[in-house]
Parts: structure tokens; sequence; C-alpha cells
């Protein structure tokens, strides 16, 4: 029997914001650049440890995240918020439907309601459209943490402007996104991290985001042994200019970057 890898690994299957890079017919210099690392898909994060495949959102982009990154099976999809650019790409779980029945989905119950109302063939209990696929729905509550398999997962609760997200917590590592504030009460789930990650749109402030100062400091009040930015803009600039800006052990992700803790 092989041994099941106790490490966590870390896929980002996507680093951008809700437009993507390049932003359709953008000419600006960051959309057309030649580097690999500024071509950024709606953001995710593939989650491997214990025999356990987790994604944490489900874009537009998912399919062909998956095709980038092909997994056998997927044990969970959690969701941080119901912004689109985290959520529709549900419809696409059909390959992992097919194999191996209804997908495990956990979001806070008005991210649950909101999807029954957009996607409510996949929600049905009743008259199934042949083909659709199916979900095995599970609440996520503040204060709650919640097992996926061997690994527990413990959700951190933030604002995104006024809207209410779930950033998560697995062992040492967090991944929270579309965040703009965090109560000190919720920032003691995140003491004694390897690895954070936290989004940082742009330069410039904005209402519903951390702007790179911003993360920075969140950063610096976390203590983090390594923290990666995620939710970029084109708007922040070329990858590697910024990245070689930021502190030692701070990076920018960048879509299929792999980290093992």
């Amino acid at each position: 029997m092989d041994k099941i890898d106790q490490r966590l690994k870390i896929t980002f299957l996507g680093t951008g914001t809700s437009q993507g890079i390049p932003v359709i017919g953008s000419r600006d210099p960051v959309c057309l650049s030649k580097d690999p690392r500024d071509k950024r898909l709606r953001v995710s994060v593939l989650i491997q440890a214990e025999g356990r495949n987790i994604v944490i959102d489900c874009g537009p982009d998912f399919r062909q995240q998956m095709l980038r990154h092909p997994v056998d099976r997927l044990d969970a999809i959690i969701f941080t918020h119901e912004h689109a650019d985290h959520t529709a790409g549900i419809d696409d779980i059909r390959p992992f439907f097919f194999r191996q029945g209804d997908i495990p989905v956990y979001a806070h119950q008005r991210v649950i309601s909101s999807l029954k109302k957009r996607f409510d063939y996949i929600f049905a209990d009743e008259n199934r459209y042949p083909g659709a696929p199916a979900v095995e729905v599970h609440e996520v509550v503040k204060g709650k943490p919640f097992p996926v398999g061997d690994l527990w997962v413990t959700p951190i609760d933030a604002r995104h402007n006024r809207l209410q997200v779930f950033g998560y917590r697995i062992r040492e590592f967090a991944y929270l996104t579309d965040v703009k504030t965090v109560e000190p009460a919720e920032m003691e789930h995140l003491e004694g991290l390897q690895v954070l990650v936290v989004n940082a749109l742009r330069k410039d402030p904005h209402h519903s985001h951390f702007n790179l100062e911003e993360a920075l400091e969140f950063i610096q009040r976390i203590g983090p042994e390594q923290a990666y930015l995620t939710h970029i803009s084109h708007t922040m600039g070329f990858h590697a200019e910024v990245d070689n800006e930021l502190p030692d052990h701070v990076h920018i992700a960048y879509d299929n970057l792999t980290i093992n803790l």
C-alpha cells in the first residue's frame, strides 16, 4: 500500500482578481507582458494532504485549472464567499460527480442560499435534470472548525468591505482572500503559521480589498514564517518588479506555483 503523504502541498490555481490578467481588450503593459507570472486566472488554491484534494473557491476558470493540475477526485470545495469570480465554475464539477457521486461543498449559509438561487439545478432535491452534478452541502459556522477526512479546517471570519467572508486555516497554513478587515479575536486563529496567503489587489487604496501596504501591515501583525500575496490586479505592476520590492519572507504568488509544508 502506498504511504499517504502527510505534508501539505499547496498549488495556486489562480492568483488574479475578478477580471484576471490579461484583462479583455486591455493594452496595459502588464496585460501585454510575456512573463508567464503576469498571466493570472481567477483566484483559487488546491490543497493536498492525507490523500485528500481540497479546492478553496471554484471560479470561472475552474475547468482550465483542473486541466492544468489534474486530480483523480475532489474531496471538498470550500467557498470564501459568493462573488462570481469565486463560484461561477461550479458546473464544471460534473466530471468529478460522474466518477465519485455528490461533491462535498462547504460555505456560510448565506453563500449556500446564493448558490441555490443561481445554480438551482445543482442543488435541486427533486426532479433533477439528467447529467447535472449534485453536491453534499455543509454549512460553515464562525468559530467551528470542521473536518475534511483527517484534515481539520478552521474558518477565519473577515470582512470584504461590509460583506462577511471566510478565510481558512489548515495546520500551519492559512488562506485569506477578498479581505479588508479582520477582527483581533479572529487574528488569534492565525498564530504560529508557516505560510500565510492574503490578498493584495494593488498599490492604491481600495474600498473592499487590502492594498499592498495594508497586506504587508497585516502580515507583520500575524508574523508567519513566509507569506504570499494573491488576488492581484494588473494595476499592481509587473510581477518581477513588485516581487523584488517586498521583504525577504513575502512573495507575490503566481499561477501554478506549488509550495510544500
